[in-house]
């Protein structure tokens, strides 16, 4: 029997490699006819939350439009970087998509190390919503207003402290002590809800929060509103000024969005826009959100693109001059 020599293996094992990719780039799907499957849309956030229902919302309308399933899976764990993580590293094929909170471009700013890299392993299809944020004392507070706050601050650093349930509520809270000179030390909670309601017990004196604890309870009466981070000022609490209003030069308004792991091919990222783009002008789409302090935004990819770039300037400035970092 003839033993193959040296060369005629090497020849034959860069063959077999060749018809392997050639069979692999045969399997990869002509983007014409995505979707052809489920897609799955990871959330890093507990099923109810804000972020959840934007992407069961968008989720419900996504599926009838293309007829396949969207099926929302939430990750939480460790700021949403579980999930992101887990989208980075999936196939770049358009059936497993992120969506993410504003946390994106704020983690890079407060972790010393991420297992990604929010630009370079992503793909930024559309912003889906924006919601501003409200600060807010106990009804019971004398605080009246923004400048009595950064007075009292002042007069009382040793009092001063403030809740924040995420490292997206304590950087714009940063960014107000950096902009007003206001001393404030952090107190933290699990979750926003769990933030008003210190506020409002008295066991924290402020606290920025997005809208969804807190409108009702301004409404109520328990919580009193000073102002609204946020270009304009708010539908639901109209007297209630813009902290730029209240003398504060602050204007920070978190969002969520879609992104698809880094290769993901151009076509699906652009059918997936244009989806996106149009479900948010939807009627019952804005109708749905509103009530949440949600406004519904779908906008390009490159335009998403530049606000993810953007953020992650500018929150790594606010934690650099606030000394934040997490060690992993």
């Amino acid at each position: 029997m003839r033993i193959p020599n040296r060369y005629s293996l090497m020849t034959a094992c860069v063959g077999l490699f060749a018809i392997a990719g050639m069979t692999a780039v045969l399997a990869q799907e002509d983007p014409s006819k995505y979707p052809s499957k489920p897609i799955r849309l990871v959330v890093g956030f507990a099923a109810g939350g804000g972020n959840d229902i934007i992407a069961r919302v968008f989720g419900q309308k996504l599926s009838e439009s293309l007829g396949q399933p969207v099926i929302v899976e939430n990750k939480p764990g460790g700021g949403a970087i579980v999930a992101t993580e887990h989208v980075a590293k999936s196939a770049p094929d358009g059936y497993t998509l992120l969506m993410s909170a504003s946390g994106i471009s704020i983690n890079p700013a407060v972790y010393a190390k991420l297992p990604y890299d929010a630009v370079e392993d992503f793909v930024a299809v559309s912003q889906l919503g924006s919601f501003p944020l409200i600060m807010i004392v106990s009804a019971a507070s004398p605080i009246k207003s923004v400048a009595e706050l950064v007075a009292y601050a002042k007069a009382n650093p040793e009092k001063m402290n403030y809740a924040s349930s995420s490292a997206s509520f304590q950087l714009v809270t940063e960014l107000f002590k950096q902009k007003t000179g206001a001393p404030m030390q952090v107190i933290p909670y699990k979750s926003a809800n769990e933030s008003v309601l210190a506020v409002i017990g008295g066991q924290v004196t402020t606290t920025i929060a997005d809208a969804g604890p807190v409108v009702s309870q301004v409404k109520s009466g328990t919580a009193r509103a000073l102002a609204i981070a946020a270009p304009k000022r708010m539908e639901d609490l109209p007297d209630v000024p813009t902290l730029k209003e209240a003398g504060a030069d602050v204007d920070a308004v978190l969002w969520s969005g879609i992104f698809v792991p880094k290769a993901t091919p151009s076509a699906i990222v652009k059918k997936l826009e244009a989806e996106f783009i149009r479900i948010a002008k939807l009627p019952d789409v804005i109708a749905r959100l509103k009530p949440l302090g949600i406004d519904a935004v779908g906008n390009s990819s490159e335009e998403f693109a530049k606000i993810l770039a953007a953020d992650i300037a500018r929150w790594g400035a606010v934690a650099k001059a606030a000394n934040i970092k997490i060690e992993q």
